[in-house]
């Protein structure tokens, strides 16, 4: 009753504000002095009158916003202070399940300023929009003489007489931290020698340079050098000659990797770099992704970096640019209004990073200056013409020769300033090939800088010195934007290096790891935020002795294994399968050490009393959700025993944002209750636990709870094992046999109805979706939103792609199709089971190859407004096929579709007709949709998959691929590797409340609030914990809730991670906390969300955040920590626009 009259006057309040609040601006408007000085005879005062009210309007608007976020958080605190005993489910008339009325009210707040960055503004539009170049190609393939996919360069002699041609050759060697071979073996046969050589070689001439990417390699190698090698390094970095470029852990993969993992490998790299030599990394240096995403520009910008080079784009692209001097650019984000986020670029012109194709156009004369390949030695010039060492006899012919391709080249850029690398895989190993390269190419640029009617300058250069002789070259300094320079906003994907070889079997290429390095990235981010706040938490209790501190050598080597997995031969799946399985042992090895980390940093945070707390590695106090016997092998779920004496589980919930959501438990018993903190009884659902289409594991039974968690929180359960059924409802299940002969093995406790034949198409209902289905293959036909009376077509359907007959097969890399998919033809009709039940019903389709389930939730808010689809794949019977997954409906989605870049951004996509099909492939690391001015279907993924829309309505994945043989890129096997793999999706139907334009042809595009949540629902799982069965009597557990305030929906804590002390394998008393402010579409509906979602203007209080501690320091950085943005300020305000990352160093305590 109290309740009731609290919120009643709250109500009331709300309504006064309100009304107060528009009396006020009519009175405003009223009396407005602006009306009498103007004396209204001119129309422009008019103007400017009306602008003034509409100001006044939209600021009397912000601040009625913000008293009612006031009014609200009250309320909410009022609410959730009382809540009452949980109300059950019941079954109504109509035999669909009702779930109570929420107890608490959620509210959804955005202020009308944050709807206005997804309308985008009135920024100037970029010179070379990708969508719209791709939209221009002819995409023709024609020859184009010695330089193949280019055309004829030609000069006057005389063009640089006025300003001499600077050439820089920049030393380099890719190292590739995994591939042919794993790690460890290419750092003991190969990096270990290149890097000693380096030492050695470099000191001997001051002229010499040389440049290194890969930290991984570079740290390894440090351990294990002597102290003077060290100084001697930092002196080679200091006086310039070795240049550290990129400077992340890896030079990662950027079409599947997330990124949360490009961010960490980067800050891992970064932060090394600044502990072990004191340098800043300053240029960027990809030459060997397959495709480049806008993402990595960005990244880089906000790391204070200046330039960035990259080199695999298709071939059609490079010419294109080559031609109108459009290779070096300025990269600006979609959304970027003010040039905040430009980067200078260079484009390398040809096909390859190696010595033949980076001198010139001409590969055949190029190669004869790679001096690794002089006669009798390992590697020869495939054209047939070998290199001749330099002597004074034939250096003016050679020189010349080379002159002539160095200005053919230089007249693809705007500058006379020439970037010239040389290098390739794995070079350098060896001291004659120092020798051979460096004596060599420096009697060549003696001779030519000899000869002042040549007019050249050459020298060796690191990529920063090119760089900085180009800016000086055009005036102006780094990371300023060039006259006459163009301005680039679009990502390079999907990437051909010849003919109609699109590089687009990789975005799917070995599904299993792609979806291991998701699990991780989700439990490294749990674990950095849950370590960071125990030890915070005890640190203030003076408890840090006790706590294991030694968990933060567990979390860095996570981070480098995840940072080592986002290289661009590891979680493409482009690597040996021997590489592959080391990779995936690393990574299991770090998820299985960081489920260590969650639970004993759980273990602190729920304790009532937290001097009980004792740190026992032998007998941890809570044990872990899931096993993983091995590297290939799905997760097994730790079944909860119960017996006479309650079981406690601690349930944690990774996302800043409160959740409801339905907590599935195995049991051992089906007599079971759960049971709040408090001991309320919760709703929850017994169902059976299936082992296979037909049989039930016996003992076993899986019961689903409904519980509120607390934002980044740890909520306390209670199992008892109790024969009173009333407060658990138990699933019914109807299983169809198909007419096949089959036994079925069940449980008494879960009643299974079996029907020997086919069932009738029928349909599921919940609170807020209904879902049909087709009785003969069980599969998804069409969604209907609660409140709507039309249902909408989204039919699914598998699909399998063969492979060419000619000699240009599909393999790891290329995806080269014998056509359009054809219908997927299992060998036996499915078995369909359909479960219906109080918290969730779904419907399981067991075909030969894959098993899939569609689950909806009927719970409120967003795990119920979404379908859960899940497949398990499993192809080991397949030869050269590809299986996917299509949706198709009625959406009017013409040639458009839409896709995530590294869970970052959307890049808008359009079917070519002009280009084959496997060209119209791009990755899809989070969700792809697609629209028309009424609705708009999105698919989410917790792994990174290729995806397409080939036709109008339609949404395909590719679901996993074996192939047979290789693709002749280098790797020389084919992918018969494949494992059981399971692909977890969300399926999204949203509708316009706004008739908006959509189809405005604008690339930028953003998920609504509803979209982003649902995606953070599927990739951060919630991880339940069980109280250990010996501690018969465990300490007072008390829910950990560690948020005082509610946090703008639209924002994300990307990461809170603990940095290290002058030991490595240690915390320093210092954190980084990395936000990333979401941009999101208004226009869709945002109904029945379930929690309390309110922005505001991009502010937040971060001072009063974490509750029970102090943020005694807050100071803004570079997103690695490299450099401090502005001065510590004493105010812990910060503000930050939609899109951007922010990182803060702050002290917790």
């Amino acid at each position: 009753m109290k309740l009731k009259k609290q919120v009643t006057v709250c109500g009331a309040a709300i309504f006064c504000v309100a009304v107060f609040s528009l009396y006020l601006m009519l009175d405003r408007v009223q009396h407005d002095p602006a009306r009498l000085q103007s004396g209204g005879n001119f129309p422009r005062s008019q103007i400017s009158v009306l602008q003034n009210r509409i100001e006044q309007l939209e600021q009397l608007l912000e601040e009625n916003h913000e008293i009612i976020s006031h009014i609200k958080d009250s309320v909410l605190e009022l609410t959730a202070h009382a809540e009452g005993p949980p109300a059950l489910p019941r079954h109504a008339p109509n035999g669909s399940w009702v779930l109570p009325p929420e107890s608490r009210p959620s509210f959804l707040s955005v202020s009308p300023q944050d709807c206005q960055f997804a309308l985008g503004g009135k920024g100037q539009s970029p010179d070379l929009q990708m969508l719209a170049v791709y939209s221009l190609l002819p995409f023709d393939n024609q020859d184009g003489g010695v330089w193949k996919q280019g055309f004829d360069i030609t000069y006057e002699p005389s063009e640089w007489d006025a300003e001499p041609l600077q050439v820089f050759v920049v030393p380099h060697s890719h190292n590739d931290p995994g591939w042919i071979k794993t790690f460890d073996k290419y750092y003991y046969d190969q990096t270990q020698h290149i890097l000693n050589s380096m030492v050695l070689k470099m000191q001997e001439d001051p002229r010499r340079r040389f440049i290194w990417s890969e930290i991984s390699f570079f740290s390894k190698w440090w351990d294990n050098i002597s102290a003077q090698k060290r100084a001697a390094v930092r002196r080679l970095v200091g006086n310039g000659q070795l240049e550290m470029v990129t400077g992340g852990w890896v030079m990662p993969d950027e079409a599947n990797s997330h990124y949360f993992a490009m961010i960490d490998q980067l800050i891992e790299g970064h932060q090394w770099l600044e502990k072990n030599i004191g340098v800043t990394p300053r240029s960027g240096w990809a030459v060997d992704p397959f495709g480049y995403s806008s993402t990595m520009p960005y990244l880089l910008k906000r790391s204070n970096l200046t330039g960035m080079l990259i080199q695999r784009v298709h071939y059609a692209i490079k010419k294109h640019f080559a031609a109108t001097q459009n290779l070096e650019f300025m990269w600006r984000q979609t959304w970027d209004l003010d040039a905040s986020t430009d980067i200078f670029c260079h484009m390398m012109p040809f096909y390859s990073y190696d010595v033949p194709h980076t001198c010139g156009p001409d590969p055949k004369i190029c190669c004869q200056f790679d001096f690794k390949r002089l006669p009798g030695g390992r590697i020869n010039c495939p054209w047939k013409v070998p290199p001749r060492a330099i002597t004074d006899a034939n250096v003016a012919e050679r020189a010349q020769l080379l002159l002539d391709q160095y200005r053919k080249k230089s007249k693809l850029y705007r500058s006379k300033v020439l970037l010239v690398p040389l290098g390739d895989d794995f070079r350098y190993d060896k001291p004659q090939e120092w020798d051979a390269q460096f004596l060599n190419y420096q009697r060549i640029f003696d001779f030519l800088n000899s000869q002042p009617n040549l007019h050249v300058q050459a020298q060796f250069g690191t990529l920063s010195d090119y760089f900085d002789a180009l800016y000086k070259k055009v005036g102006i300094v780094p990371g300023m934007k060039p006259p006459g320079f163009p301005v680039l906003s679009g990502d390079f994907f999907s990437y051909a290096d010849r003919e109609d070889h699109y590089w687009t079997g990789y975005y799917t290429s070995r599904p299993f790891y792609k979806s291991l390095d998701r699990v991780l990235e989700a439990h490294l981010r749990g674990a950095e935020i849950l370590y960071s706040l125990a030890l915070a938490h005890a640190r203030r209790a003076g408890a840090d002795g006790r706590y294991p501190l030694s968990d933060y050598a567990l979390l860095s080597n996570a981070r480098r294994n995840l940072a080592l997995f986002q290289h661009h031969d590891a979680i493409t799946g482009t690597a040996k399968e021997a590489v592959a399985v080391d990779y995936g042992v690393r990574l299991l090895h770090s998820l299985t050490n960081l489920k260590r980390v969650i639970v004993n940093a759980a273990h602190y945070l729920v304790l009532g009393d937290k001097d009980a707390y004792r740190h026992d590695p032998a007998a941890p106090f809570l044990g872990t959700d899931d096993t993983r016997p091995s590297q290939d092998s799905l997760p097994e779920r730790t079944v909860v025993r119960l017996d006479a004496s309650p079981r406690f589980l601690v349930v944690f919930n990774p996302l800043e944002q409160e959740r409801l959501s339905v907590v599935p438990v195995l049991v051992n018993s089906p007599h079971v209750r759960v049971l709040s903190e408090e001991g309320q009884p919760l709703p929850t659902q017994l169902s059976a636990h299936w082992g296979s289409a037909t049989d039930v594991v016996p003992d076993v039974y899986q019961v689903s709870v409904l519980a509120r968690l607390p934002a980044l929180g740890l909520r306390v359960l209670q199992l008892h094992k109790s024969f009173d059924d009333h407060a658990t409802l138990k699933s019914s299940v109807r299983l169809y046999l198909h007419g096949r002969d089959l036994p079925v093995r069940k449980q008494e406790a879960v009643p299974v109805h079996v029907f020997p034949g086919t069932a009738d198409d029928f349909c599921l209902e919940s609170q807020l979706l209904q879902a049909c289905f087709t009785g003969r293959s069980g599969l998804l036909q069409s969604i209907r939103r609660a409140g709507e009376e039309q249902e909408q077509r989204v039919s699914s359907e598998f699909l399998v792609y063969g492979t060419r007959t000619s000699k240009d097969k599909s393999g790891a890399y290329l995806f080269l199709p014998d056509g359009e998919a054809k219908p997927y033809a299992s060998k036996d009709p499915p078995v369909v089971r359909v479960t219906e039940g109080p918290l969730f019903s779904e419907v399981a389709s067991y075909y030969q190859h894959v098993q899939t389930t569609v689950r909806l939730y009927n719970v409120p808010g967003v795990e119920g407004l979404s379908l859960d689809v899940s497949c398990l794949v499993d192809i080991r019977d397949h030869i050269n096929k590809e299986l996917a997954l299509r949706f198709s409906t009625d959406i009017e989605s013409d040639d458009t579709f839409f896709t995530d870049l590294n869970g970052f951004q959307i890049q808008r996509r359009r079917y070519q007709r002009k280009l084959p099909l496997q060209a119209n492939f791009y990755p899809m690391p989070t969700m792809g949709y697609i629209q028309d001015t009424q609705s708009r279907l999105t698919l989410h993924t917790a792994q990174a998959l290729g995806v397409s829309s080939l036709g109008s309505g339609q949404l395909e994945v590719i679901l996993d691929r074996r192939l047979m043989q290789d693709d002749n890129r280098g790797l020389g096997q084919g992918l018969k590797d494949n494992k059981r793999t399971c692909n977890r999706f969300r399926l999204l139907l949203e509708r316009r409340a706004t008739a908006s334009t959509v189809q405005d042809g604008r690339p930028i595009s953003f998920p609504s609030l509803l979209s982003h949540i649902t995606s953070m629902h599927l990739n951060a799982e919630v991880l339940v914990m069980p109280v250990a069965q010996e501690k018969l009597a465990p300490p007072a557990l008390r829910s950990f809730l560690p948020l005082s305030t509610t946090f703008p929906c639209d924002f994300h804590i990307l990461n809170l991670r603990m940095l290290q002390a002058e030991d490595d394998s240690l915390p320093s008393a210092e954190a980084a906390l990395i936000l990333h402010r979401k941009g999101f579409d208004c226009s869709l509906e945002a109904k029945n969300l379930g929690f309390n979602c309110t922005t505001s203007q991009g502010k937040l209080a971060l001072g009063s955040l974490f509750q029970g501690l102090e943020l005694s320091s807050l100071q803004p950085t570079s997103l690695t920590l490299m450099y401090p943005l502005g001065t510590a300020s004493n105010s812990t305000n910060i503000r930050l626009d939609p899109m951007e990352i922010a990182t803060f160093r702050i002290r917790l305590g």
